[in-house]
């Protein structure tokens, strides 16, 4: 299993519920189908659970069914849960390490940190044609705000600090290419 892939979107079609008791991923209704992904799920991608990683990351341990995977550990679930309700999801080939970074324990939202306000972490992964929109785009009124120094996968904090101006703090993770998208455009247009 590699430490990372390429691909920030690798599946995310339908709803999921957890149960972090047995470690079990069930798809909900007949839209979610894990074993016919035509961009191919594999053991060791991640996946994101509830949308800004409400609940929690884990990684992919196997593919049961075409219902069901398995997870590794409930370790990167937000505390305090043994279920997780039906929810939206993505799957992803994100750095496997990024999950035991406390900086990036989900939510990605969160309301301590720099500022009174929330604080967003999250690890994205930024092709070369989003690096240069991103250095160029404004976003909250200021120009370039989400420019990063290099495609591959990325980590961001942002904030508003004491006198109400975004802040944006980016690394670079692993340079490298990047394929697929997310929906993360938001923050990483393609055009």
């Amino acid at each position: 299993m590699a430490l990372w892939g390429n691909s920030d979107a690798v599946y995310s079609d339908g709803t999921i519920t957890v149960n972090l008791g047995t470690k079990k991923v069930d798809r909900v209704g007949t839209s979610a189908t894990f074993t016919t992904a035509t961009s191919g799920i594999t053991t060791g991608n991640v996946i994101t659970v509830g949308t800004g990683a409400t609940y929690g990351y884990a990684v992919i341990t196997a593919i049961d069914s075409a219902g069901v995977l398995s997870i590794a550990s409930t370790e990167g679930f937000v505390a305090g849960l043994t279920t997780v309700p039906a929810t939206t999801y993505a799957i992803s080939e994100e750095p496997l390490y990024v999950l035991g970074d406390s900086h990036y324990r989900a939510p990605e939202a969160k309301t301590t940190g720099f500022s009174t306000n929330p604080v967003f972490t999250s690890v994205f992964g930024v092709d070369s044609t989003e690096v240069g929109i991103a250095r160029t785009a404004s976003v909250g009124g200021k120009a370039g705000a989400y420019g990063v120094a290099h495609s591959g996968w990325v980590g961001v904090t942002t904030y508003i600090d004491g006198h109400g101006n975004l802040r944006v703090k980016s690394e670079v993770l692993v340079a490298g290419g990047i394929s697929g998208d997310a929906a993360d455009d938001t923050r990483f247009a393609d055009s």
